[in-house]
């Protein structure tokens, strides 16, 4: 995707991209711990309701909530409150 500060290359992966079998090996292995819904930029965790409803060619994946907001994603209001209500209050600064 794109260089960080760090120099590490951000990773977003995009759900159509995997198969069944590879998406659950890149979760136990803690590759992906994170979902996103690309059109609306919106990240949070991969059990959250409201991410497990959006269609998979919108859904994609991150290794940690800095991949996601570096990439401009915001937290999800649902599964992940304290972080939105966070975000939601540093936007208003």
């Amino acid at each position: 995707m794109g260089s960080r500060k760090d120099g590490k290359e951000s990773i977003m992966i995009a759900h159509s991209e995997l198969t069944k079998e590879e998406l659950r090996k890149k979760i136990r292995n803690g590759t992906i711990c994170f979902g996103g819904n690309l059109k609306l930029k919106i990240y949070g965790r991969l059990d959250c309701s409201s991410g497990k409803r959006m269609k998979k060619g919108n859904r994609v994946f991150f290794n940690s909530k800095s991949e996601a907001v570096h990439l401009g994603f915001r937290p999800c209001g649902h599964c992940m409150s304290k972080e939105y209500r966070d975000w939601k209050k540093n936007k208003r600064l």
